[in-house]
């Protein structure tokens, strides 16, 4: 796709997405950071042990949730 055949709404929409993949893309890299931080306390295996999977699991879930109530909270002060 070649930019200058793009008029100034198309380009718009182009940026706006770029932006929310590279906000998705740093939340996924600060829930990984977070989340490995708090639950993985020694070298890994092969594979986690079932409280590692446990911990990880609840960890970004409680992330996610939080970082909707965050967006929701932000959109309704706008």
């Amino acid at each position: 796709m070649d930019a200058s055949s793009l008029n100034s709404a198309e380009l718009q929409r182009l940026i706006s997405q770029e932006k929310e993949r590279a906000m998705m893309n740093e939340m996924v890299a600060k829930l990984t950071s977070a989340c490995w931080d708090k639950c993985i306390t020694s070298t890994p295996g092969s594979k986690f042990s079932s409280s590692e999977s446990t911990c990880l699991s609840n960890c970004a879930q409680r992330y996610m949730d939080m970082s909707i109530l965050i967006m929701k909270r932000f959109q309704s002060m706008q």
